[in-house]
């Protein structure tokens, strides 16, 4: 198994292992809506085994950047259209990550609507908003009788992505938002069904992929993770509840055959990653975190090693729009710049060029 040995995830053949992670980008308009050059950033990473597009909202209350773009309205789904058809003519595969910004947001960024979490507990810190820096809210704590609502919110954003031409979806459970924060007694002091146990704080997550699962099919659906990561106050720093809230999850998830589970952890070689993967028992991808940039080596460990079945690559894939080709041959890389990745318009988004070969020199 290497990087280039095909692999099936759900319906997919992907003609690589190299999955490009999701990467908020933040180049959408003020109405969520993707644009053109949306469409071609993601026209031009066709050849990756997988395109995981950056955290789409799954609702106006669920919005956590300016420049995010949604599955919301036809306009945002028309937009995607454009993505999705531009990806496809080019040969390749993309899968949209929905995502719920939970907390991890403030009411200038989401219009006026309500920021929700598991418990009204506020990050400490700032969030950037479209009126600028503002700290974050003390959200409202989703009661029992809203969250069937919240579900709905990821099912019906599940229904438009594929309507709109998407391969499948990946919910997004890692990274401090929504469903990362009801795992964790640091973010989710409920007392109801969905708080105390592991297997408690771990029954959003469940319900929320077994709900998509059952509107788009298993073979649509991926799940991410961040077990054992600290993000936006969620600080998980008991290892053996960890493995309980997310072994629970993953027991539970299992007889579902999703496309795949992914897992961003900076040490996937670990009881924990290992243990969560042996549980789910399907395709398993991985991305080492965020310390250290993956490279080629650490690519080809991880599958050489059997840590997972693909590598989901960040930075290389924003600056080599043909990583596939360049890792392949052996080729130079453009270095990513940092001071891009959130910025507005087309540098640092579109303008990495593809490799050229060199021209030869003129001979006498």
């Amino acid at each position: 198994m290497t990087l280039f040995t095909p692999l099936s995830l759900g319906q997919l053949e992907l003609p690589n292992r190299i999955v490009m992670a999701p990467l908020t980008r933040v180049r959408s308009s003020r109405d969520g809506v993707p644009g053109p050059i949306v469409v071609e950033h993601y026209r031009q990473r066709a050849s990756l085994g997988l395109i995981v597009t950056e955290g789409t909202y799954p609702s106006h209350a669920g919005r956590g950047f300016p420049g995010q773009p949604g599955l919301v309205t036809e306009e945002q789904l028309e937009g995607w259209r454009k993505v999705t058809d531009a990806v496809h003519d080019a040969g390749g595969r993309l899968f949209a990550q929905v995502m719920h910004a939970g907390r991890v947001t403030h009411e200038s960024t989401t219009g006026g609507h309500t920021v929700v979490a598991p418990s009204a507990i506020a990050i400490n810190g700032e969030t950037r908003t479209y009126d600028g820096k503002m700290p974050y809210p003390v959200p409202h704590a989703l009661t029992g009788d809203e969250l069937p609502g919240v579900i709905e919110e990821f099912v019906q954003a599940s229904r438009n992505a594929i309507d709109a031409g998407m391969d499948g979806v990946e919910l997004h459970g890692a990274n401090g938002y929504l469903l990362h924060q009801f795992m964790f007694p640091e973010t989710n002091q409920r007392d109801d069904g969905y708080g105390g146990s592991p297997e408690n704080r771990a029954r959003f997550m469940i319900e929320v992929v077994q709900a998509v699962v059952k509107a788009v099919g298993a073979e649509r659906v991926g799940l991410r993770i961040s077990p054992g990561t600290s993000a936006r106050d969620v600080l998980p720093v008991d290892p053996s509840d960890a493995l309980s809230t997310y072994g629970a999850m993953a027991d539970a998830i299992a007889p579902l055959k999703i496309a795949y589970l992914s897992v961003l952890h900076e040490d996937p070689a670990g009881a924990l990653v290992q243990t969560i993967r042996t549980r789910f028992d399907g395709p398993f991808l991985v991305n080492s975190g965020f310390g250290v940039m993956t490279d080629l080596d650490e690519a080809e460990e991880i599958l050489a090693s059997n840590i997972g079945d693909a590598v989901v690559v960040g930075r290389q894939a924003i600056a080599n729009p043909d990583l596939a080709r360049r890792w392949q041959e052996g080729l130079p890389l453009n270095e990513p710049d940092p001071l891009t990745y959130y910025s507005d318009g087309a540098e640092g988004y579109i303008d990495y060029p593809f490799y050229q070969e060199p021209l030869a020199e003129a001979t006498a």
